[in-house]
């Protein structure tokens, strides 16, 4: 998109208004999701009564559970443009859970810090905030598995230098990484690892402190991609599809495992039927285009697990 000094100005600008916090002020699926709990274009299923039979008794007539994410990640879990409004990908993934078991979600906005402590000591039923299941949080949390969130890479509209990360086409080029992630700290450095094995060049990282610094090089061409977390480049590409392309697929870490899940309290009385709404919401067609929705369908799995 540069091609000149105005042209930058003005592509730089749009960029930073895509990728926009707290506030959501970009336009997007975000405002499309409106001022309401439910969004016209979102979704819908219907209640199944195989999970609802494994809510507890005083549920299973009606009522409502809370959801606890911190508001401020698009494009999971943040706010529409009022403000106010929660809105994104989990948001989306928490009410058609509660369609599944007949019940109303409540939003509750706290800071990360706050979650894992609100969930053990029984104030919030349950989180969809792309948790890893690590064993420290498995011990205050059961944790249902939802969808695979993983690392992509974003270029230019078109691909121009037909790269894929998982393949040597990065050997050489310059690949913007944030500091401190895992992927400048870990993916890169065993990816540039292979490239020299290989006999080429090693991947010339370039150290960014946020995406959408990252996302003004791509426009300047002075660098090649991004490598990065799959749903913060996918909130680009989809907000800027003239300018970006999220390629496919993600990076696959040694181990393969990129999940993430919901959690909730130890030994929850809504675990097993959150798990059961949860892979019943997997075989539906609304799991794909509730993902897809938000430029993630990447990150779909087929079948949901209960951790402890």
């Amino acid at each position: 998109m540069k091609l000149g000094t105005t042209l930058a100005a003005a592509a730089v600008g749009a960029v930073l208004l895509a990728t926009t916090t707290a506030c959501g002020s970009a336009t997007s699926a975000a405002d499309k999701s409106g001022s309401g709990a439910k969004s016209d274009s979102m979704p819908h299923v219907k209640a199944n009564p195989a999970a609802i039979k494994l809510l507890p008794e005083s549920l299973q007539k009606g009522g409502t559970i809370t959801m606890v994410a911190d508001l401020h990640y698009p494009p999971t879990s943040f706010l529409a443009k009022d403000n106010k409004t929660p809105v994104g990908y989990n948001v989306e993934i928490a009410r058609l859970l509660g369609e599944e078991l007949g019940l109303k979600v409540k939003i509750e906005n706290v800071p990360w810090d706050n979650v894992i402590p609100g969930l053990a000591s029984g104030r919030y039923d349950f989180t969809a905030t792309n948790m890893s299941p690590k064993p420290e949080r498995l011990q205050v949390l059961d944790m249902v598995t939802y969808w695979e969130a993983g690392s992509s890479l974003l270029v230019g509209k078109g691909n121009p230098d037909d790269l894929s990360i998982a393949d040597h086409s990065v050997c050489g080029k310059k690949i913007a990484v944030m500091t401190g992630s895992t992927q400048q700290q870990e993916y890169l450095p065993k990816i540039s690892a292979a490239c020299e094995a290989a006999g080429e060049k090693a991947v010339d990282a370039v150290v960014l402190g946020n995406v959408e610094g990252a996302l003004t090089q791509v426009v300047a061409h002075r660098v090649d991609g991004i490598f990065s977390d799959t749903s913060q480049l996918a909130w680009a590409a989809k907000q800027q599809p003239q300018a970006f392309e999220l390629l496919s697929p993600q990076y696959k870490k040694e181990d393969g495992n990129n999940i993430v899940a919901l959690g909730l309290p130890k030994n929850s009385p809504l675990t097993e039927a959150i798990h059961a709404a949860m892979q019943a919401l997997m075989d539906s067609p609304a799991y794909k285009e509730t993902l897809d929705r938000w430029g993630l369908g990447a990150g779909a799995i087929s079948e949901s697990e209960i951790l402890r």
